[in-house]
């Protein structure tokens, strides 16, 4: 039996810092945190991070780079158009320092100036009717998963209803009848604001599906029935307890519901009932160059590759964002 170590006097006593003196030190990490470190790894999701925020600022501050870089959008220079085939005298579209995307046929409005404006009507109806969306889904899909029975078979058949609604359809019949005046609003502040009700309204239920998914499963968690037993109320829980735990889902379907509206007021303004000329939108810009992709093909590249560039940016930071926030869905 080996004999006990000796100690000097004191030595129990011995502060715990010296025990960890020289030790790494170590640092918890948030939710967030963690988060954020998993989409610094993701290379392809930060790329479309920048983009999207490259393209807002862009859009925000566009009459100050247009008037660096380009010309007013609804200015013509018919100086540069062949007068007899009515398309830019120079090659591919008119493409010069002056005008970096080219002019437009017949009246050459400067392209990269009408994009750039047109970014403003696109992310501004996005965003909005992603607001709009975000709001009633969660609202009605937490009260549905929350309390169930009656309450969630009423909201989920309400979700059935509004699924199988023609909204394309219906967007296209009340758009075309927009007075004149309504509603304190008038032209194309009345135009955004319909457009804005209609595809926010009508989106929610593809979010509250989600939302009352994941509220059915953390109702039965057991910090919910802590919550419970400790004689917290239905609002107090919902706003305490399960908020905070469907931020991630949210978050990451709002990223994935933006593309889905820009592409859906671009589907508008091609078919001439969303915000109308000569405001620039790259919808419009579109349908205006489908009637000359034979003799100026160019004409369709700036406003169609602005939206699939956006779309394709906003779709990998949502999966980039899903991956980060939560790694199982890999």
């Amino acid at each position: 039996m080996s004999t006990p170590l000796e100690l000097e006097p004191g030595g129990a006593s011995a502060p715990p810092e010296a025990v960890l003196e020289g030790a790494k030190h170590i640092e918890g990490r948030s939710l967030g945190q963690i988060a954020w470190t998993r989409l610094k790894r993701d290379k392809v999701a930060l790329t479309g991070g920048f983009f999207i925020i490259f393209l807002v600022v862009g859009s925000i501050l566009a009459p100050l780079i247009v008037n660096v870089l380009g010309h007013p959008p609804d200015e013509f220079h018919q100086e540069f158009i062949d007068p007899d085939l009515q398309v830019p005298t120079a090659p591919f579209g008119g493409v010069s320092w002056d005008f970096l995307f080219g002019l437009e046929p017949v009246n050459g409005r400067d392209l990269f100036s009408r994009v750039l404006f047109g970014s403003q009507i696109s992310l501004l109806i996005a965003f909005l009717a992603t607001i709009i969306s975000v709001v009633i889904g969660t609202i009605m899909g937490v009260v549905a998963g929350y309390f169930g029975g009656a309450t969630d078979a009423f909201i989920s058949r309400l979700m059935d209803i509004f699924l199988a609604f023609p909204l394309l359809v219906f967007a296209l019949a009340l758009v075309g009848v927009i007075p004149e005046s309504a509603f304190g609003l008038s032209g194309d502040s009345l135009r955004i604001a319909v457009i804005v009700f209609i595809i926010g309204f009508f989106n929610w239920p593809y979010i509250g599906r989600i939302v009352r998914g994941q509220t059915l499963s953390l109702r039965e968690r057991e910090f919910i029935d802590a919550s419970r037993s400790l004689g917290a109320r239905a609002p107090y829980i919902l706003r305490k307890d399960l908020l905070p735990n469907l931020i991630a889902p949210i978050l990451v379907y709002a990223t994935l519901l933006i593309p889905s509206n820009i592409l859906f007021e671009a589907a508008l303004s091609y078919l001439g009932v969303g915000v109308q000329a000569p405001r620039a939108t790259w919808g419009g810009m579109l349908a205006d160059a489908a009637k000359w992709y034979q003799v100026d093909p160019w004409f369709m590249l700036p406003p169609g590759l602005a939206i699939f560039v956006t779309v394709l940016a906003f779709n990998l930071f949502g999966d980039g964002l899903r991956d980060a926030l939560d790694p199982r869905s890999r």
